[in-house]
């Protein structure tokens, strides 16, 4: 495999609205470039970049993937992702070793909900962005229609550099603006294009739509303005410098068209990528941190100490850890032994490779901006930075939005129970935004994620890749009980039998404490009337009580216990009796301190474009929501509330009902607060026909 300096690679992401054909473009740009020998196909379950099992079988993409064409003297490495809200934090993650973007929109769609959050992304990184009009073949394609939309969401600097030769079926190629020549492409797939003349019919359309983007190239170049000036246009060999310069500084963002399924379109945007597109040298320094001098910026260079940032791991059932990297700077050549600064550990880089979907080629060494992945390094996750150690640098990782929804896990059988934790720390590795934790009160597992089909394919994937089957159940709700009145009340425990018996008693105070304190014990025992090594069991003795609970079987917190009297027998007095006795007198003092519910309520950050924010304020009110603020920002509302946890179960799919899948929110722990008493009579009824709460002490 040949290796290529850093001027002659392209990094490009495949982004934008799930089913506008990313996957597919990718297979017929590999294609035209004789990287495979066939075109790959979506719906066949062929495609270079969609291999894993769960995508093949819900034909679109579920994590970002590699691959690579060689065109001409260049490389380009593309980045194919996932269009779709609940998968886009893997979109969003590897952004980070992209250099420019394809952002691709439906013919027939326009304009979709995720294309305005994968825009989101590009405005975040500074990305040069290439709107790719696809699907130019389908019925009721418009290309006029659909450069309408995208100049009223992203405003004028969006501007065509191709005009469709063509729509619907008789789609068959391009008019090239910039050189002012027409490219038609045969049907048989093969995505090579034949150069001719302009048709008579688009002349003038072409010949007007040429001067409005030469006039756009022109107007952030004072150069070619005073040449656009007293020309009237500029030449074709300063214009194509221009354009690359307008596209890199992100003053315009180009539009060209394709149809990706009959590989229509694929040679002119390998010209244009090659040609436009900005190589990782072009994009000038990353900034990091030094551990010394703080913040640090150096430039991608073959001539700079050897950084690498890795922007993905793989899970491989059989390869086991693979990491995915950018190298930032310096030459990264095979075997070679690196710093993780991270984690203060020692990798060695052995067989480093370059990815095509599912398959890695080996290579000698990887130059400033390339990407290439290496396997089994033991201590890598996903957003180190490894290198030199005599110059160490961090980059910052990506900080992507918490999981918005939790389920419980049951595994099927033991022996699933056993190979539970491996293999989910395996997914975790993998997936940045799952999480996974043992709810210490209801003991049971939770697998959280950005939506239930996130989490639904982690289960999948586990069965798949690691034999692990787990059942998902909607999570218990943590509740607690509390006090809201002091009291004080005897606990006595006398039991005779035919030996020694059973004697403890005690007088304890229960108050009740601010939320959150938890449970305080005070020995208030004068002159003796419990001894000394007694008094830890009563503590303990109420302590299990209130685990217990009394309303309701949750666990009852934030109150002071005070033991102040009691009595004692000589012989028939023991640590068992007065653990009993203060489990009694912690129940007698519930009867009185007017027990209640609390429940967890969640601090809630949700997202929504401005006009939905109505609705969304509507629907939260109805969930016993409270809302904390509002801001906004460009064309979305920002809308920060506090709701019941109870209330939140169903919140992902309802908010994606509410509005039409543009919204998108985050959820965290605030506090516990007291449950309203018409639902809380509905939970302790329930929790009581399911032979929960009050209990009798047995005699």
């Amino acid at each position: 495999m040949k290796t290529y300096e850093g001027l002659n690679i392209r990094n490009v992401a495949c982004i934008g609205h799930g089913h506008t054909g990313k996957t597919q473009l990718v297979s017929a740009l590999l294609y035209t470039a004789g990287m495979v020998n066939r075109l790959g196909k979506v719906d066949d379950g062929t495609s270079a970049t969609d291999y894993d099992e769960e995508e093949i079988q819900r034909k679109f993409s579920i994590s970002a993937s590699l691959a690579y064409a060689e065109w001409g003297k260049t490389k380009i490495n593309f980045i194919d992702t996932p269009g779709f809200n609940i998968f886009l934090h893997e979109t969003e993650a590897a952004l980070a070793a992209a250099d420019s973007a394809l952002l691709l929109v439906h013919a027939v769609g326009g304009v979709e909900v995720q294309t305005e959050r994968t825009w989101g992304f590009c405005e975040r990184y500074r990305l040069p962005c290439v709107f790719v009009v696809n699907q130019m073949d389908r019925d009721r394609a418009s290309f006029e229609r659909t450069l309408k939309a995208l100049g009223e969401a992203f405003g004028r600097s969006v501007i065509p550099v191709q005009l469709p030769w063509g729509e619907e079926k008789d789609f068959r190629g391009a008019i090239d603006l910039v050189r002012m020549k027409a490219y038609s492409y045969d049907s048989n797939g093969s995505g090579t294009a034949r150069e001719s003349d302009i048709p008579a019919e688009f002349a003038e359309t072409a010949s007007k739509a040429h001067e409005t983007m030469v006039e756009m190239i022109a107007e952030g170049n004072d150069r070619l303005m005073e040449e656009f000036f007293e020309k009237g246009t500029i030449p074709l060999e300063n214009l194509l410098p221009g354009l690359k310069d307008a596209v890199r500084e992100r003053r315009l963002f180009p539009v060209v068209v394709a149809a990706a399924l009959p590989n229509i379109g694929s040679q002119g945007l390998l010209d244009f990528i090659t040609t436009y597109l900005p190589s990782p040298l072009d994009r000038g320094e990353w900034e990091g941190q030094a551990p010394e001098t703080g913040a640090a910026r150096r430039k991608i260079a073959d001539g700079e100490p050897l950084a690498v940032y890795v922007f993905k791991t793989l899970a491989d059932p059989f390869a086991g850890r693979v990491s995915c990297f950018k190298v930032l700077s310096g030459v990264l050549k095979n075997e070679a032994t690196l710093s993780n600064f991270n984690r203060g550990a020692t990798e060695k880089f052995s067989h480093i490779s370059v990815v095509q979907g599912k398959t890695q080629t080996p290579v000698g060494e990887l130059h400033a901006g390339d990407l290439g992945a290496v396997a089994k390094l033991k201590d890598t996750l996903t957003g180190d930075t490894l290198g030199d150690k005599s110059a160490p640098v961090l980059y910052p990782k990506v900080k992507l939005a918490e999981p918005a929804i939790s389920f419980a896990i049951e595994p099927k059988s033991r022996g699933d129970e056993d190979k539970l934790s491996t293999a989910i720390h395996r997914m975790l590795e993998e997936d940045l935004l799952l999480r996974f934790s043992r709810d210490p009160q209801t003991n049971e597992f939770l697998l959280a994620g950005s939506g239930q089909q996130h989490v639904e394919v982690a289960v999948s994937k586990l069965k798949r890749r690691f034999n692990v089957e787990v059942t998902l159940k909607a999570p218990k709700i943590p509740y607690r009980e509390t006090i809201r009145a002091k009291a004080e009340a005897q606990g006595k425990h006398k039991k005779q039998t035919g030996g020694h018996g059973q004697y403890g008693d005690c007088w304890i105070r229960m108050d009740p404490l601010p939320r959150s304190a938890g449970f305080e014990f005070v020995n208030d025992i004068f002159g003796g009337a419990i001894p000394r090594n007694f008094v830890p069991a009563v503590e303990k003795g109420i302590i299990e009580a209130a685990a217990k609970g009394y309303l309701a079987g949750y666990p009852v917190v934030d109150f002071r216990a005070t033991v102040f009297d009691g009595s004692y027998h000589e012989v028939d007095s023991s640590e068992i009796a007065f653990k009993l006795a203060g489990s009694k007198a912690f129940k007698a003092c519930m009867t009185q301190a007017k027990p209640c519910l609390l429940e967890p309520v969640m601090n809630i950050e949700i997202t929504v474009p401005e006009n939905y924010s109505g609705d969304i304020m509507g629907n939260l009110n109805s969930r016993r929501g409270r809302i904390q603020g509002m801001d906004s920002k460009g064309g979305s509302t920002i809308i920060k509330a506090q709701a019941p946890l109870a209330e939140m179960l169903t919140y992902a799919s309802d908010l994606t009902s509410m509005t039409q899948g543009r919204g998108s929110y985050s959820m965290e722990y605030s506090h516990y607060d007291v449950v309203p008493p018409q639902i809380s009579d509905k939970i302790v009824t329930a929790a009581r026909a399911a032979g929960h709460g009050k209990e009798e002490e047995e005699e």
